[in-house]
Order: C-alpha cells, then structure tokens, then sequence
C-alpha cells in the first residue's frame, strides 16, 4: 500500500484530487517508501523490495495521505468513465511499485550553496544536442530509414531533417529510451510528487497514469511491463502516454503501434503531433528577420505567436536575405503569426534572440522550453548540412 512521504501537507491534496477522473488522474497502491528517518541504504532496500506489509504507525506519526479507500474509490471511477474493467484498473494499479529513483531524478534542482538559483546557458545546453556524435547518428538514421521519412514529409509536410532532429534529441536514435517501469514511474510521481508546491504536475501524473491503464486495456500497451523514461515517456520519440492515445499512428500499416520497436510508426507519429499542434508545410521554424537593437520588449515568453510582420516592422525589424525567386515563400511567413524569442546564457548576462514562426511553437508544445525546440531546429540544420555535404564528397 502507497504511503505517502509527504504526510500532511500532501494529505488534502490527494483527498481532492482522488475522484478527478475527468481529467485522467488515478491512484496507486505502490510499495510504502520507507519513514524520513530511515538510511539512504535502508531507504534503497525498502524502494526495491517486493510489496512489503507497511509497518505499523506509531502515535507520532501522521496518517498516510492516501489510503487504501482513496485508491479503491479512485479506481472505480476511472474504470466508470473510462469503460474500463474495474477489476483490471485496480490489478494494475496494486501492482504498482514506489520508486525513490524517480522522485530524486525529477525533483527541482537544487540551489548552489550561496543560495543562488542554478543559471540558464542556452550556448551549454544547445552543446549538449548538436554535437559530432549525434549529428553523426542522425545522418546515418535518415539513410537507414529514408523510404519512411520521405512518407512522414510527403503526406504531413514535416521536413525529414525536424522529425530525425526530435528522435536525436530525444533519445539519440534510440539508444537511450528509458528502462522505468513507466506504471511506477507515473504512480510514484502522481502520488509522491517531490515538490508539495506543484499540485498541477501531481494532477498531470494522474492524467498520464490514467491513459496509461487505457492503453492497457485499448491498444495492446503491457502496462506491467512496457518501460521508458523516469518521467513516463515510452519508445523512440517519448511520447506519454496520453499523447500515444492522442497522436500516436500505425507508420506501416501492420494493425498495431509500437514506438518502440517500429521505427516507422515512431516517425510518422512525430509528424502527426506536430501537425495536431500547428506545424504548417512550407514555413521555416525561424523567419529571416535581423531584429531591432534591444528586441526584449518583443518577447512576451509564450508558447504561441501574438507578433505579426507588419507591427514587426513597425518596431525595427527587416527582412533578411530576399531575392525575386524567394517571394512566395517569404509571403507565406510574411502572413504567419510571429513571436520573438529569447535564449538567455546567464554567466555571461547575455540572450540571442530569433524569430520564431508557428513552427516554432509548434515544437514547443513537444517540450514547453525555447531551448528545447531551437534545439531541434538547430541539430536538424545540422543534419541536412551533414547530408549535403556527404553527397558532395561521394564519388560519382
């Protein structure tokens, strides 16, 4: 039985949340992690071991915040309003393990010891993707899977360089998927998340975790054993869970989706999440724009366009690099919404600043952060420079 290592603060919390079906949240009977006070080694050994008895309760220590009623009422709901077997929604959910790992893994980092946030460094992060080996592994993924992205590009309209850029910086083409049992992985941050003062990301485990148990029961998903990332992310590409029933598509038509194992169906469902999120065919990710001086009162840090050209233009910024032949696809950006935005390095209080399109934002809605999707813009120009380069050496 879970028992929870936030005790009260969590306790009304989990009270408030233990019938909210509609938005996909469930519970979990997961191993009792072991009290505060125990050793990192005995805290290890409790984490692992196979469904222990929780111990007895002594006068000074609060009551769980959830309780074996929360996780049976809860249970029922989500069966109820998602067609689900009840008795299959609460095997799975009593079979779900505590996993101190990924509490540590996905707390908030901590601050330096001065008391001073940890600075932001997109010039460090952007190293971490686009680099030799990743930009190596790319080429060689696109020449092995070519037919398969020429198919996600021609019928969606994503160049095959972003969805390649997205499976690198995701998991380097495969290499590195995740190896969490996603069910422990999902109860153990819906239900002891490890910071008290975000219920909103508790609520999104329970959602995800509850679109879990769906795919168990709809789509073939082994919910027991299909494993991924310390956040719940599965396969190629890490899509959630509620994301693989939202998005996910059968890539070579054999009747199943597999992220893992079926390449092509992870390629053509990238593709299809960025569409669903507003990737429009034909536009660059950045327009060719050389903004104003100081562009900061540009930048409004969302993670939609609210700019258009013309007000653009109205505040200093000009067009980059236009000749005749480049008028139409100039136009079709100049008609786009427009955002600016900002990639501070905070050691060297300096920020580059670009101008995204809507497919920009798009990848954003991939992962909520302008590093992450300039980063994919940035390695996926890096692979087709790869590429034409190693068809211009090749002898003919």
């Amino acid at each position: 039985m879970f028992i929870s290592t936030r005790f009260l603060q969590m306790g009304a919390l989990a009270l408030a949340l233990a019938g909210c079906a509609s938005s996909g949240g469930t519970t979990a009977a997961l191993n009792a992690p072991p009290t505060p006070s125990a050793s990192p080694a005995a805290q290890k050994k409790a984490a692992q071991a196979p469904a222990p008895q929780p111990a007895a309760q002594s006068e000074d220590v609060p009551e769980p915040a959830v309780s074996e009623r929360d996780i049976k009422r809860y249970a029922a709901t989500l069966a109820a309003e998602r067609g689900l077997d009840p008795a299959r929604v609460q095997a799975l959910l009593n079979s779900a393990r505590y996993n101190a790992t990924v509490a540590r893994l996905i707390a908030p980092p901590a601050a330096r010891p001065d008391g001073a946030k940890p600075q932001r460094s997109w010039p460090a992060y952007r190293q971490r993707f686009v680099e030799p080996i990743r930009i190596r592994a790319g080429v060689a993924f696109m020449a092995e899977n070519a037919q398969a992205l020429a198919r996600a590009e021609s019928r969606y309209g994503v160049p095959a360089d972003i969805i390649a850029a997205i499976i690198g910086v995701e998991t380097l083409y495969g290499k590195h998927m995740g190896n969490f049992r996603v069910l422990d992985a999902l109860a153990t941050l819906a239900f002891d998340y490890p910071d008290p003062k975000r219920p909103d990301r508790a609520e999104m485990f329970r959602t995800q975790l509850g679109d879990l148990i769906e795919l168990s029961a709809k789509d073939g998903v082994d919910a027991a054993s299909v494993r991924g990332s310390y956040a719940g992310a599965i396969g190629l590409p890490q899509f959630m869970p509620g994301s693989i029933l939202r998005y996910a598509v059968d890539g070579n038509g054999d009747g199943k989706i597999d992220l893992i194992n079926d390449v092509d169906d992870a390629i053509q469902s990238v593709a299809n999440f960025l569409v669903e999120h507003g990737w429009q065919r034909g536009l660059p990710v950045f327009a060719p724009v050389r903004l104003p001086a100081d562009p900061s009162g540009l930048v409004d840090g969302g993670l939609s366009p609210h700019l258009d050209w013309a007000g653009m233009q109205a505040a200093g910024a000009v067009q980059l690099g236009a000749t005749p032949a480049e008028g139409a696809a100039i136009a079709a950006w100049q008609r786009a919404g427009l955002g600016v935005i900002n990639l501070p390095d905070e050691p060297t209080d300096t920020v580059q600043y670009r101008t995204g399109t809507p497919n920009f934002f798009a990848l954003t809605h991939y992962n909520r952060s302008y590093f992450y999707a300039t980063s994919v813009s940035d390695l996926a120009d890096a692979l087709r420079d790869a590429r034409l380069r190693r068809q211009a050496e090749a002898p003919r």
